[in-house]
């Protein structure tokens, strides 16, 4: 049986017999993810988010960024974020930016260069990027490692059934570019582990935590 991804323990095998895939989920901090066998790999992937029409002619799409950062985002204390992973459409940076907050750029396929490398945050914020995740545990550190105290980390992913058999049908799975599944108990050990206190959550599909050294 393979060890979690993020906390290194045993986990359970959740078999789909309808599409023949393997899951396992975390017996200790609840994460669920996919054997890496069913992985589609990276030009599929990019073909995939090709087909997204994320950018502002989709008002749904803008409407739930203003939604997040209307009861998430923290403005006041915010003068620099970075959007990791924040495609093509880049709605959330302009919206930040339109919200007098300085707001740099990085997806792996459509803004590669790593311009966070040698700079420190007051916010990052990740929408709809951690289920993506190979290794969630190595770049949340590498995030963690990018915010000044007192700064913010803002995740959004929706958050998975406790129950196996929900999950099965859970319509999040059938995105085949999803491979990691989180729950409220996996980013309270995500929190623990990295220093961040969580100041709220929806128990939907968004959390946002706190950095402080003083902890």
């Amino acid at each position: 049986m393979k060890k979690c991804k993020i906390c290194s323990s045993n986990t359970t095998l959740i078999k789909n017999h309808k599409t023949g895939k393997d899951y396992y989920r975390c017996n200790e901090c609840d994460y669920i993810f996919l054997d890496e066998q069913f992985y589609i790999d990276e030009a599929h992937e990019r073909l995939h988010y090709d087909k997204h029409d994320n950018n502002f002619s989709c008002h749904g799409y803008v409407e739930m960024f203003e939604t997040l950062i209307d009861e998430f985002v923290p403005l006041k204390e915010i003068e620099d974020a970075l959007d990791f992973g924040c495609g093509e459409g880049e709605v959330l940076p302009i919206l930040l930016e339109k919200n007098r907050v300085k707001c740099d750029r990085y997806d792996l396929f459509y803004f590669p260069q790593k311009v966070y490398k040698e700079k420190n945050y007051d916010l990052i914020v990740s929408t709809e990027v951690v289920e993506h995740l190979e290794n969630p545990l190595e770049v949340l550190q590498e995030l963690s490692s990018h915010l000044r105290e007192d700064a913010y980390l803002l995740l959004m992913t929706r958050i998975h059934p406790q129950n196996d058999e929900e999950f099965l049908e859970w319509f999040y799975i059938r995105d085949v570019t999803h491979i990691g599944f989180f729950s409220l108990k996996t980013f309270e050990y995500l929190g623990k582990k990295l220093s961040l206190e969580i100041v709220k959550h929806n128990s939907k599909n968004t959390i946002l935590f706190k950095k402080s050294t003083r902890n």
